[in-house]
């Protein structure tokens, strides 16, 4: 019987297996809808970038999201009643390895004194003078704590330390600032900026939104473009080479990735619910080499902030350097004890009855852009009525929302007009509501009101009941603490299950 022998050209076997991997893993070439071919000035220069993973900002750690029991863990000592259980879904995201130092703040600093000049009086600007924590918060009238007024936030010994002294709104300014260095950085390293820091101003300093707006030219490097039409072109967010935007993280954000939940999970089951960011109802470590030491900052007891002279314990009189503690199964540094945290959440005592289920935040305010004739609905100078204008690109768009969310339908006059049924129709004027007919105001016989941000996570000051992720307190958005700090968080894009871990 003969036998049939095959011979493989090697070199063609490889270049086929080449080509399969290729079309397998790399971007597609052609569009399935149209057939015209992707990134070709013959077919018009449609670009398909080569994205395939999100970058790892500078001091993130990625925090795989899913589903957990958001609230209250122990008995809620305060009788407040503003954590009740509600299981929600967290989408992954990005997170701050450790709370933002005084070193990472006084970059901060020097950037906004050189950039935003002093003026002719010498007297440094007021971008730079809003920016300043306030380290009065050290003062104490029964205490003598002057050196931490003086030293604590600029003084070298102090660098790794948690800022604080910082309101949400400074935390919220900073985040922002944060975002634009970052992706500043990476047009640079990158090659689509030529940098020079030498002579940046208040007047031509890069943001991301204006880069994208085309706004922002001085430096920039532009790249091939590929539409017949145009020679060369900016950076556009098609790309996929900025990075989201560093954020304060959601009240949900911090408390499920402040309990690590990825340690106590088999074949997703949730073995022990956490009372804290580790195993256990104790605060001591179990482990041999430590045993007996504490797993946070916090005060023991009236007067007991650290433990006795030879043996100080955490050795925390105030703060701690930010990664003084065991970080939790994300990788987390004192995500309870050293300082509270501020996020992102406006504080309603009863969120957890009411938001979504769904990566849940409360303190949404949807914006239309407004141009240079005035806002989706004005004030008519004359009779001072509201008048809607017809105008508006966004008058039309089922899903677009004119007020805000903080209350339940209870934004702006908008929302007022549609609450009581009014129809603005073409020509028409609607009268001012009156004050009985708006919605309950809060803040007029509370503290709650719309600019009161949620913060967590125990202090060095408090006690142990606080260092519980469910625990929540509030504060105004303006005001500040000498155990208040924060940490930022950054969007995850694309798939839930980052490689960057």
């Amino acid at each position: 019987m003969r036998r049939n022998h095959h011979f493989f050209n090697l070199p063609a076997l490889l270049f086929l297996t080449t080509a399969i991997v290729a079309s397998s893993c790399g971007r597609q070439e052609v569009s399935n809808t149209t057939g015209w071919r992707y990134n070709h000035e013959g077919s018009g220069g449609f670009e398909v970038s080569q994205y395939r993973e999100q970058e790892l900002g500078p001091g993130l750690v990625f925090v795989e999201g899913g589903t957990f029991v958001m609230g209250r863990t122990v008995d809620d000592v305060m009788f407040d009643w503003n954590n009740i259980q509600r299981r929600v879904t967290v989408s992954s995201f990005y997170m701050d390895e450790t709370e933002v130092t005084n070193l990472d703040y006084l970059e901060y600093l020097y950037w906004l004194n050189r950039v935003f000049r002093a003026g002719e009086d010498g007297r440094p600007h007021q971008v730079y003078m809003n920016a300043l924590p306030d380290t009065l918060v050290w003062r104490d009238p029964l205490a003598y704590n002057e050196p931490f007024v003086e030293n604590y936030l600029r003084h070298p010994a102090y660098h790794d330390y948690p800022v604080v002294g910082v309101s949400w709104v400074q935390a919220k300014d900073y985040a922002a600032w944060r975002t634009d260095r970052v992706n500043e950085m990476i047009l640079v390293d990158k090659g689509y900026m030529e940098w020079d820091q030498r002579d940046v101003s208040a007047d031509n300093f890069f943001t991301t939104e204006a880069y994208l707006a085309g706004l922002y030219r001085s430096d920039a490097v532009t790249r091939r473009d590929l539409d017949p039409n145009n020679e060369n072109r900016l950076i556009r967010r098609e790309d996929g080479i900025f990075l989201p935007r560093y954020r304060l993280p959601t009240e949900a954000e911090w408390e499920f990735a402040a309990l690590g939940l990825k340690g106590n999970t088999i074949d997703e089951r949730i073995v022990e619910r956490r009372q804290y960011p580790w195993d256990g109802q104790h605060l001591r470590s179990a482990e041999r080499r430590t045993r007996g030491t504490f797993l946070a900052n916090f005060q023991r007891g009236r007067g007991d902030m650290m433990g006795v002279a030879g043996n100080l314990n955490d050795a925390g009189e105030i703060t701690v350097p930010a990664r003084s503690s065991w970080p939790n199964d994300y990788g987390l540094y004192h995500m309870a004890g050293n300082v509270n945290e501020w996020v992102k959440d406006v504080y309603r005592p009863l969120s957890h009855e009411a938001v979504a289920d769904f990566r849940p935040f409360r303190g949404n305010v949807f914006e239309t852009i407004r141009d240079e004739d005035g806002s989706f609905l004005e004030r008519d100078p004359e009779t001072g009525r509201l008048i809607r204008r017809l105008d508006d690109p966004d008058d039309t768009r089922q899903n677009y929302r004119r007020a805000n969310n903080i209350n339940y339908r209870d934004g702006d006059a908008m929302s007022q007009l549609e609450i009581l049924d009014i129809e603005l129709m073409e020509g028409e004027e609607a009268e001012d509501i009156s004050d009985t007919q708006r919605m309950y105001s809060f803040g007029e016989t509370s503290l709650i009101t719309d600019q009161t941000r949620v913060f967590k996570g125990g202090s060095w000051r408090d006690r142990a009941y606080w260092l519980n992720p469910g625990t929540r307190r509030y504060l105004d958005q303006n005001e500040s603490a000498n155990d208040i700090g924060f940490r930022c968080a950054m969007d995850r894009v694309g798939s839930p299950m980052g490689v960057n871990r």
